[in-house]
């Protein structure tokens, strides 16, 4: 009786975050049009917080316990599965065209955080001891954070105007359905994680496995359904926008405020993944980058690296 009712639970979760990514890109393509504000920068903000909030939940939750090196564990692992397993199943949906402001601006940027976290993981090696995300470093993200959400508004204000106006959805039906959709995957997300962790108990997987698949995979639900209904729906700016933004969200503000809270100790693990997710970073940019689109054949290459990684931490 107890493995049907999680069974339930399982399905409850999935059919919330599927009609939760519906409501919440419908409202925020329909808020995006009526204001006359770029998809993109919905997507980036509004979207990638939202969908970013399990991440948060946990980093900032264990760091509070005094466990915050679940929280550098959790993001990299999470950056990794947005970049590779949602950016490859969105462009296997529907090609993602990049536009030229994300190019030469929004993803050198996350390049940029992604190496600069890198080198704060590896400054102590300089001859002040081992590894740790200090709380100077952490002010230094947050502040990185503020400098990012001020460029985004100023592209909200300064809005081109080339959206088209909403059909049929009003201000207050757009912001119900922002609101009814991040609830949806919220929740959704997290009835999935923990019924399928009971579950899989039951089978008698080890809490270790349990962590790097089903936790790892059930923090990242939200942003894999919200993009690949974006692209089911032609809404590429927006399933481009909620992964570049998730990412720089979990680096900059999760990670940010986790280290200010409590300084992040940092294992030799954590350094290795920090190191190839800047490095397939840099290797989606150069392939997606002259043509401004991200490819089925590059989409179903990211999407075999990132199972190829999956094995590889399971299996280490």
């Amino acid at each position: 009786m107890t493995a049907l009712i999680q069974v339930i639970l399982l399905l409850a979760g999935f059919a919330a975050l599927l009609k939760g990514a519906d409501l919440l890109v419908d409202g925020a393509v329909g808020f995006a049009r009526r204001f006359h504000i770029p998809t993109l920068v919905i997507g980036m903000t509004i979207v990638a917080f939202g969908t970013s909030a399990p991440e948060a939940a946990v980093s900032i939750t264990a760091a509070m316990e005094g466990n915050s090196a679940i929280s550098v564990s959790n993001i990299i692992g999470s950056n990794l599965f947005n970049l590779l397993a949602v950016g490859g199943i969105c462009a296997l949906i529907r090609p993602l065209t990049v536009k030229r402001i994300s190019v030469i601006r929004d993803y050198p940027f996350h390049l940029v955080i992604t190496a600069a976290l890198l080198v704060m993981f590896c400054d102590p090696f300089l001859g002040t001891g081992a590894p740790f995300l200090s709380r100077g470093d952490g002010l230094i993200l947050l502040l990185l954070m503020g400098m990012y959400m001020y460029m985004n508004i100023k592209d909200g204000m300064g809005g081109d105007g080339h959206e088209e106006p909403a059909e049929n959805i009003s201000v207050p039906k757009s912001l119900l359905f922002l609101v009814l959709g991040l609830a949806g995957v919220i929740v959704g997300g997290r009835l999935v994680v923990d019924s399928s962790t009971v579950l899989a108990r039951m089978m008698g997987i080890s809490d270790t496995l349990i962590g790097l698949t089903v936790v790892a995979l059930g923090t990242s639900l939200p942003e894999l359904v919200t993009s690949a209904v974006a692209c089911r729906k032609g809404e590429a700016d927006l399933a481009w926008g909620n992964i570049v933004g998730s990412n720089i969200f979990n680096i900059l503000f999760v990670l940010g405020f986790s280290a200010l809270l409590s300084p992040i100790g940092i294992d030799m693990l954590s350094i290795y993944d920090t190191a190839v997710l800047l490095i397939v970073s840099v290797l989606v940019y150069l392939a997606a980058a002259p043509a401004k689109k991200i490819s089925r054949p590059i989409g179903g290459a990211m999407l075999a690296a990132y199972l190829v990684y999956a094995v590889y931490i399971i299996l280490r």
